[in-house]
């Protein structure tokens, strides 16, 4: 099969499509024919050489597919050859097959393309697991998005108003502020020209950005606020005021869901599948498509990522 490798650390150029060996599935395992993955930060992450992958982990590239499982592995059931999925990976999905967990697939939605499947499984997994699995988001409550136009803003924003939440989101200009009012964002803040902390308190913030945003974060939370940290786009350092996480009760949590176990991910595609797939298939959850390119062209939909002007997710699709 072909995939896409990481010669070495640096910028879109190191990524290569070539020749490697095929998986084969292990037990609890299946290998699917890759029709399309998804870009998320964390491969952009990878390729600069700034995100450690776990022993075993498959060194290609890629969180998410979409595909048809074409070989089991020794105690899988509930799947058969040639069924159309969607799956969570923890890589390896830049490429013609990926090996999972039974685990961790999905069905395909239904209204939804086998192509526009690969943009669901990291999204939706990480915003449920986040924001209402770890941050409690509760009716009623008022959620602040870190960038609301990007793939896990524009789903963050959906599933927090299905769940009755008002929603706040930064972006960065108005062509991104009226695509996330689109969405159901109540309130949407340019963040080069307003700061977000004014427009608080929050009850949970969902923060994609890291490093000099810890201290605002901490500031607009509201009493028994919850600060979730999933991206570190900012940098890895941040002040932070002890006496306000105390006396407001805040809890923060730094999370990222590509280093949990198979069982934890597990839970979590059972629950998505269960409470969010309907919200998908009756259209009350919309799936945001920049564009696609071929997989082979990877290195230019990292540029594309990088250069920041997509509102959604970028798909790598298999020719």
């Amino acid at each position: 099969m072909k995939a896409v490798s990481i010669k070495e650390s640096g910028g879109p150029e190191v990524l290569e499509w070539i020749d490697v060996e095929d998986p084969s599935p292990a037990a609890g395992e299946v290998v699917i024919d890759v029709v399309a993955s998804a870009l998320n930060r964390a491969d952009i992450m990878q390729r600069w050489g700034l995100y450690p992958l776990q022993p075993g982990t498959s060194p290609y590239p890629g969180l998410e597919v979409s595909g048809r499982i074409s070989a089991l592995g020794e105690g899988v059931t509930g799947w058969q050859v040639g069924d159309e999925v969607c799956a969570l990976l923890t890589g390896g999905g830049y490429a013609q097959k990926v090996a999972v967990p039974a685990g961790q697939l999905l069905t395909v939605p239904k209204g939804i393309s086998l192509v526009e499947a690969a943009g669901l499984p990291e999204a939706v997994a990480t915003v449920w697991s986040n924001i209402v699995m770890t941050a409690g988001l509760q009716e009623g409550e008022t959620l602040l998005v870190h960038g609301g136009a990007g793939g896990i803003g524009t789903f963050a924003i959906q599933i927090a108003k299905a769940l009755g939440a008002r929603v706040v989101t930064t972006v960065g200009g108005p062509e991104k502020a009226a695509r996330a009012r689109e969405l159901g964002a109540d309130v949407t803040i340019d963040y080069r020209t307003q700061d977000f902390a004014e427009h608080g308190p929050y009850d949970v913030i969902l923060d994609v950005v890291g490093g000099q945003y810890l201290e605002r974060n901490i500031q607009s939370l509201a009493a028994d606020g919850r600060l979730v940290i999933i991206g570190l786009q900012n940098g890895l350092e941040g002040q932070l005021n002890l006496a306000e996480i105390v006396f407001k009760r805040i809890s923060v949590h730094g999370t990222t869901l590509r280093t949990r176990s198979k069982e934890q991910k597990a839970a979590i595609i059972a629950e998505v599948q269960d409470k969010v797939w309907p919200l998908i298939e009756n259209g009350t959850v919309q799936l945001v498509i920049d564009q696609t390119l071929p997989m082979a062209e990877a290195a230019e939909a990292h540029r594309l990522m990088e250069a920041g002007g997509h509102i959604g997710k970028i798909v790598l699709v298999n020719n």
